[in-house]
């Protein structure tokens, strides 16, 4: 199974570019797809899921442009959008029925027995019975990620599918795709949160303002940030000047001052000592160097 996204680009009324040129290259396993909010990556994932139609540029799957085989696509595809919403009259396990049906699970049994498999691993089986948008906003997330998944798909697309879960759901949800990731299944994660990304996916991109600007390996965008990420104690006066000049990650108060950790280059007026970077790390100082340069 293979994605091909080739110049891509999808421009609204008014001239607002969602997306510019992009291309993108994605095969089974998970994929993350990382940025701020407004980056474009909403956009990008109803255009994959046939939902919207890009203004230039192509989409091909295993050779096969979505924009001639629509219908045959969307069987292939389960997705969880951003702003799901759910019948409001009907139970837990009735909406995952009439899912599974829309995928073409034709047998009852199969259903039922898909149906209760799934909701015993997003954790809602004692809640099956409750109708669906009388759940917790948590819940109402993991209703919609087994949603995305009943029907066998061998094309997963979520988008910001953490968003109201607590950590243990989280760690649910990810260890859930995790296990996915593993078969014959592209997985496509878009995400804001960095956390998401650094522990599923093998492969990811950075999208921002509708441009492309990192693809690769998680790893190989941290090695990125070696030698760009320090630790310091410092003054109230240092820590005022020091924020105009670097991205701050993290502060804590520490006797007169602030233990921070921060990232770029070291200024000569504050002793730091280097820090092993993780993806946030990585993340913010490719952004701001990008950035820095596009606005020279």
């Amino acid at each position: 199974m293979q994605i091909e996204i080739k110049n891509l680009t999808k421009t609204y009324a008014g001239g607002f570019k969602a997306l510019d040129q992009v291309n993108l290259s994605i095969t089974n396993g998970m994929f993350g797809l990382l940025g701020p909010n407004g980056a474009g990556k909403s956009t990008l994932m109803r255009i994959l899921v046939t939902l919207m139609q890009a203004s230039e540029g192509e989409v091909l799957i295993d050779g096969r442009d979505i924009g001639k085989y629509r219908k045959e696509i969307r069987k292939m595809v389960g997705y969880l959008p951003q702003d799901f919403r759910f019948f409001a009259k009907l139970k837990s396990w009735e909406f995952l029925d009439y899912a599974a049906r829309l995928g073409g699970m034709s047998s009852r049994k199969e259903r039922r027995e898909r149906v209760d498999e799934m909701l015993e691993s997003v954790g809602l089986f004692e809640f099956r019975n409750r109708m669906a948008n009388k759940l917790s906003g948590g819940m109402k997330r993991r209703l919609g990620i087994a949603q995305a998944l009943i029907a066998h798909p061998s094309i997963i697309i979520v988008d910001e599918p953490t968003t109201g879960l607590d950590p243990e759901e989280r760690i649910r949800f990810r260890n859930l795709l995790s296990d996915l990731g593993r078969s014959e299944t592209i997985i496509i994660l878009s995400t804001h949160i960095v956390g998401d990304i650094s522990s599923t996916c093998n492969q990811m991109a950075l999208l921002n303002e509708g441009s492309l600007i990192y693809q690769g390996t998680p790893d190989k965008l941290v090695e990125l940030a070696k030698g760009h990420v320090w630790r310091s104690e410092v003054t109230p006066v240092q820590y005022e000047q020091l924020k105009e000049e670097v991205p701050i990650i993290s502060t804590i108060p520490s006797g007169g001052g602030w233990e921070i950790q921060f990232v770029g280059e070291k200024p000569s007026y504050i002793d730091a000592i280097p820090v092993e970077p993780n993806l946030e790390h990585a993340y913010v100082h490719y952004m701001d160097n990008k950035l820095a340069h596009w606005n020279l």
